[in-house]
């Protein structure tokens, strides 16, 4: 049945890809070739920049509405030479204005920005690509776009390289000039077209605009509306696109619960990237150390399961997508974190294991195929009985129809073995995975699904050890709606990946309208009603979810969401809905309760946001209320003064306990130029019993170069003794050769 599901599904897919729809004929954009460099001054005097041919404009209005050329225009021009892309952007404005920038910190995030973004599709597959954006005080970032840009999580600003930019303000228009390296790219050795698009948000009218016109049913950083950029020749790589970037560190740390204690100690590893033809890239890791990462935001668990936290770790990022994509949230082969990275239940914080080296090779072999390989090893730490691991990834994935693709992944994980009389791995430590995953995206962007399969292995023979899901969307205009159907067995193992819950069958539809009113106040509004139901065959149903809910997204950029939700949760074990410790419900009991809920965000160019979030009802025997908020305050484009805040009521009947759960985290961000900055994080969590404090100076005294140093403290809340503590120092160099 499951495999004739699985056949019946893909066939659906494969039939939905085919009648993709064609686009009309849009127009190109063009590089020039240069045969002097460009002087990065922010002044647009260069002969290039000079003549009127060649400039990209009509940019069209993405918000408040998509039917229109924008209100303030954009004009863009591009260029190279054998070494470089070169980029030109004039910003108009209907006048002089105060720009606003949220900090001086690099890779700013947000509508409340200005900005100008400039995504570079390289290998036309209009699923991956590279952003570059530049704020009008000089402020850049740079991301990844993975998987069409569907999602704003597609976006990821974790990933940092090399490029330049100057921006000037002038009095009714502010202007960029940027400067990209080839080397920091990949692309087609002798290709001579990309996909290619430009969008900009201007805070002052709440516009957006993009030069190829996205729907604005689809998120701005979609890739399957972009032109084309044609290039007066074709690119040739002329580089070693070699780079090295070492570090030096030293950490000092106490154990107060454990009474140990680690001495100033130095360490010295680094990184390297290599680039494998212009489209491939060699990462290699020796001793890394991720001390300058930052800690974890923690959350009020009132799940059962475990929470996912992304990876910020700089080696995994450059091409994550191609392993991190396989699977669904509830059921990934391959979480990157789960290498390196232990949680300490102490203090609710994730640290560090020792990771000995790492190498990872990936990227696109031609048009069509791309490659993924890594191989990890973890330290053995004897004192502790800890055995170092190998993890291997292998991952390949093949594009077919217009924008849809196939894959295929592998990981293996391997125990060493501590004992000398042993060979050097464990016969009885492994953990195998394969999986095969096919990825639809129709060319015009209003199909996307996905149909996976994957296995895991062990020493032993294992009943139901798979997890299948078959999903597809449909999002127009006025319409989305969506199903799932997910099959996990009761021994699907992947050691090396996320999986919350096993031995379940999931179905979940939903579907929701959207109206979009003529209204100086509303953007648009509408209802969403959505099922997701979770059987077993020894069970039968164990939970079961029908939520109603209205949004209404308003011209300010604010938002407003009622929610009604309808639960039915069935425990297969004891389980304390506080996880304080207290008396738990026991194991076969199951429970309906009915909540309500209330979600609004703020305006975020005002200087004053909040986010905030409430929910209340019926909780397994009891009742509970919770808000949970994210307020912040910002001084200019120096200061950012932001608080987290969730505070749990929970009410139950004896045996079991009441709670009262706080989590409270202020944060203060200070940006002192564009290369110094200071970020204090705190965070009070009466749930696990610990107080954290978190202080991170970072120099960039170069580009992409930082000094790191990092505080870090933990402590009991109540009478404030210590238990853990440490400051690190860290210093980095990108050396380009």
């Amino acid at each position: 049945m499951r495999i004739s599901l699985c056949f019946t599904a893909l066939g659906l897919f494969l039939g939905i890809s085919l009648d993709a729809w064609s686009q009309a004929q849009q127009p190109n954009a063009f590089a020039f070739k240069i045969n002097e460099p460009i002087l990065l001054d922010g002044v647009l005097d260069e002969e290039i920049w000079d003549s009127e041919e060649g400039w990209n404009s009509d940019f069209m209005q993405y918000f408040p509405s998509d039917t229109s050329l924008a209100n303030v225009q954009t004009r863009v021009k591009v260029a190279f030479d054998d070494n470089n892309i070169y980029i030109a952007a004039i910003m108009e404005n209907d006048g002089p204005r105060k720009y606003v920038s949220t900090s001086l910190r690099r890779d700013y995030r947000g509508e409340q920005n200005d900005g100008i973004s400039f995504v570079f599709d390289t290998f036309n597959d209009k699923t991956n690509a590279f952003q570059f954006g530049v704020n009008p005080y000089g402020v850049q970032r740079e991301a990844l776009l993975a998987n069409g840009g569907s999602r704003s999580e597609d976006l990821n600003l974790a990933w940092d390289n090399k490029w330049y930019a100057k921006a000037t303000i002038h009095e009714n228009y502010w202007l960029v000039e940027a400067i990209i390296p080839l080397s920091t790219l990949r692309y087609k050795d002798g290709g001579q077209n990309w996909n290619v698009n430009f969008y900009r948000i201007d805070s002052h009218l709440g516009e957006r605009s993009t030069w190829a016109p996205i729907p604005r049913n689809f998120p701005i950083i979609s890739t399957a509306f972009s032109r084309k950029l044609i290039f007066e020749e074709p690119l040739r790589k002329n580089s070693a696109n070699i780079s090295l970037i070492p570090y030096v560190a030293a950490r000092t740390s106490k154990n107060f619960l454990e009474g140990t204690s680690e001495d100033l100690s130095p360490a010295v590893g680094g990184d390297a990237k290599i680039g494998i033809g212009p489209a491939m890239n060699l990462d290699l890791t020796f001793n890394p150390d991720f001390s300058q990462v930052e800690v974890d935001q923690q959350v009020t668990n009132l799940d059962r399961f475990e929470i996912f936290f992304p990876e910020r770790r700089q080696f995994f990022l450059e091409n994550a997508d191609l392993f991190e994509s396989f699977g669904q949230p509830r059921s990934r082969p391959f979480f990157s974190r789960r290498i390196g990275v232990d949680r300490d239940e102490n203090t609710g914080q994730n640290i560090q294991s020792k990771i000995i080296y790492g190498a990872r090779l990936s990227g696109k072999v031609n048009e069509n195929w791309r490659v993924g390989l890594m191989n990890m090893q973890t330290a053995t730490d004897e004192l502790a009985g800890v055995n170092g691991k190998n993890y291997s990834v292998l991952a390949v994935q093949k594009k077919i129809f217009a924008r849809s693709n196939v894959g295929m992944i592998f990981v293996n994980k391997e125990s060493l073995a501590l004992d000398e009389y042993q060979s050097l791995f464990d016969p009885t430590g492994f953990n195998r995975l394969v999986g095969f995953d096919y990825n639809l995206a129709s060319s015009d962007n209003r199909w996307t699904g996905k149909v996976f399969y994957h296995r895991t292995f062990q020493d032993q023979d294992l009943d139901k050890p798979y997890s299948f899901n078959a999903y597809v969307l449909y999002n127009d205009l006025h319409w989305a709606g969506s199903f799932s159907f997910q099959d996990v067995g009761k021994s699907f193992n992947p050691e090396v990946g996320y999986l919350p819950r096993v031995d379940f069958k999931r179905f979940n539809p939903d579907l929701a309208y959207i109206w979009f009113p003529k209204s100086n106040l509303i953007n648009r509004h509408g209802p969403k009603v959505e099922f997701e139901g979770y059987w077993n065959e020894t069970l039968g149903t164990t939970d079961r979810d029908v939520n109603l809910s209205y949004e209404v997204r308003f011209q300010s950029l604010s938002r407003l969401t009622l929610t009604q939700k309808n639960r039915y949760v069935y425990l297969f074990n004891d389980f304390d809905p506080t996880r304080t410790g207290a008396e738990p419900l026991p194991a076969g009991s199951d429970y309906k309760t009915k909540t309500y809920g209330v979600k609004y965000a703020s305006n975020p160019r005002n200087l004053f946001r909040i986010d905030l979030e409430t929910e209340f009802g019926e909780y397994y025997t009891g009742n509970f209320a919770q808000v949970k908020s994210e307020m912040g305050a910002r001084i200019g484009y120096k200061a950012n003064i932001s608080m987290n805040f969730s505070y749990s009521q929970i009410r139950l009947p004896e045996p079991q306990a009441d709670a009262n759960l706080l989590l409270v985290g202020p944060r203060i961000d200070l940006t002192f130029t564009k290369s110094l900055f200071w970020t204090t994080f705190i965070q009070y969590n009466n749930q696990i019993d610990n107080l954290n404090i978190n202080t991170r100076l970072q120099w960039r005294y170069a580009p992409v170069s930082d000094l790191f140093i990092v505080y870090t403290d933990n402590y009991f809340p109540g009478d404030f003794l210590p238990k853990q503590r440490s400051l690190v120092f860290k210093l980095n160099y990108w050396l380009n050769i």
